[in-house]
């Protein structure tokens, strides 16, 4: 079967029926470039959901304060809950089997002020296992540190378009910033892939912000990341005992939808895992039907390709060439043309991917891409099915007899 003089036969068909060859080749790098660039584009819409919606930790739950709606234990009902810093001691002694780490949350807006240039942001007073909730980069210098909240330090650490609007081209580590009234050191600049807003914070120790505000022990908002080996399952069966014991803490009736929120990050997780299951299930249905249309392309013209040379095929059958060769003939020409062209057009769609990069995320598909071990495997399948389709009208064609085959118009 791969004899010189069986190629060499090959290659002088090829060259004397260019059109038949080039409409073969170009079936098969058609099917699997779009199949590619379509799988592509899935994985870059993929990309941009993970950038939109799974910027934060996932294993956290945010506590929030409300005001009751049932009377208990003495209490009236419309009392405004407030949490603590005892609070969330008792949950760090309460869940330590849960516990991955635990931050509060008090923020504030002031006006924030730098030499000659101001501005008003938003601050928030954290404690340093925040950086892990927000996903903070730092840049440059460091994040707040526990000797921060021991010292109740003036220490700032500032959002990327903070140094932007305020410092310029001056370098704003160890520089002073006034917020509000009160001088704050910047010990650290971060980034974050939340977008401007994010980029537009001041983190400060919340045990600072307390001070400042009459040193008393409120904080806004507790903090809560689960280990992640809990799982979906383990992060729900957390949360209800968490609500019940901060209602059983703050004198909350145990049947009161109010008084204390819960908004449990993992139930988002699961939403988005979801989502982004279906993406993948509509991408991979999509290359599916890509990479049927090209093997029903292919298998036309192969039927196509094999009724022009039936005649031909009568000449060689008739100088004793027996079916089998004749089908050896043609496969081999049908797997040589559809391995040339089905690489061709793989390596052209992967460059494109490549080339594309961020240029197409106004519509919402961010770096494009796919991986090398599925664009192969899909070639390969669309190189197997080019032989079947070669393989079958051949079989028919080398079963007729020579003189029904020179008949033939």
């Amino acid at each position: 079967m791969y004899k010189r003089d069986t190629w060499q036969e090959i290659f002088e068909t090829i060259g004397k029926n260019k059109l038949r060859t080039f409409l073969s080749g170009f079936t098969v790098a058609l099917g699997i470039f779009i199949f590619i660039i379509l799988f592509g584009f899935g994985n870059g819409l993929k990309n941009t959901f993970k950038e939109f919606f799974l910027d934060d930790a996932t294993n956290t739950m945010f506590l929030f304060a409300g005001k009751t709606s049932k009377p208990y234990r003495g209490f009236k009902s419309n009392r405004q809950i407030e949490f603590n810093n005892n609070d969330i001691e008792a949950i760090k002694l309460n869940f330590p089997f849960f516990l991955e780490y635990i931050t509060p949350r008090i923020s504030r807006y002031a006006d924030t002020r730098y030499k000659s240039e101001s501005n008003n942001y938003p601050t928030r007073g954290v404690a340093p296992p925040h950086q892990f909730v927000e996903k903070t980069v730092i840049m440059k210098g460091r994040y707040l540190n526990e000797n921060d909240l021991i010292e109740r330090t003036k220490h700032a650490v500032i959002g990327r378009l903070v140094v932007t609007d305020l410092f310029k081209k001056e370098e704003p580590l160890g520089q002073f910033i006034q917020i509000g009234d009160i001088a704050f050191k910047v010990v650290g600049v971060f980034q974050d892939s939340g977008g401007d807003n994010e980029e537009r914070i001041i983190y400060i120790p919340y045990t600072t912000r307390q001070l400042i505000e009459k040193n008393n022990d409120k904080v806004d908002q507790i903090i809560v990341a689960f280990k992640p080996e809990l799982g979906y399952a383990g992060a729900i069966g957390f949360e209800k005992q968490l609500r019940l014991f901060m209602k059983d803490r703050k004198d909350i009736d145990p049947k009161d939808s109010k008084g204390v929120f819960i908004r449990n990050v993992s139930k988002r997780l699961e939403e988005n895992q979801q989502f982004a299951s279906i993406l993948q299930i509509i991408v991979t249905f999509v290359g599916i039907g890509t990479l049927i249309a090209g093997i029903i392309g292919i298998s036309n013209i192969m039927v196509f390709v094999v009724k022009e040379r039936t005649k031909e095929l009568g000449i060689r059958k008739a100088l004793g060439a027996t079916p089998r060769a004749v089908i050896s003939m043609i496969l081999q020409e049908s797997i040589f043309i559809t391995t040339i062209s089905g690489y061709f057009g793989m390596i052209a769609a992967i460059f494109l991917l490549k080339a594309l990069g961020t240029k197409l995320e106004d519509y919402f598909i961010k770096n494009p891409y796919i991986d090398t071990t599925t664009a192969i495997f899909a070639t390969i399948i669309l190189i197997i099915f080019g032989a079947i389709a070669g393989y079958i009208p051949a079989k028919r064609a080398a079963s007729i007899k020579p003189i029904v085959a020179l008949r033939d118009e």
